[in-house]
């Protein structure tokens, strides 16, 4: 299997970090923009897209600050996506961190789908 990379990315969001955890931890909150549709039994969600499904294990959470996923195919590797609320101490603007791992060929293909995804966070908060 070949080395994924690990790639990071940064989105400045103007919504209350609270607010945002709700739309980046909740299967109601992910399904509005990351999915069309997000089910979680315990500490699994599942991710459901145009009729295909994806599971994913529910790694670490901090309220208000991050949630970090692994998908289930992916369990014996050292790969996972996180979201991860940043707020700057002085100028209080909010970002959203984005840290993913993609196979070196797929990596720009894996951001693209990350700015159009964050792109329809943004027009939902009203913060596009």
């Amino acid at each position: 299997m070949e080395e994924k990379i690990k790639y990071e990315m940064e989105f400045p969001i103007q919504a209350s970090p609270s607010l945002l955890y709700q739309y980046i931890s909740t299967p109601s909150g992910l399904s509005e923009w990351y999915a069309d549709n997000v089910n979680s039994r315990g500490e699994f969600f599942t991710f459901i897209w145009e009729g295909s499904e994806e599971k994913a294990k529910l790694v670490s959470k901090k309220s208000d600050e991050r949630i970090k996923f692994k998908w289930t195919d992916d369990e014996d590797t050292p790969y996972f996506f996180e979201l991860r609320i940043q707020v700057d101490d002085i100028t209080k603007d909010v970002s959203l961190m984005i840290t993913d791992f993609a196979e070196d060929d797929e990596v720009d293909e894996g951001k693209m789908l990350w700015e159009n995804m964050v792109s329809d966070l943004k027009q939902i908060l009203g913060s596009a």
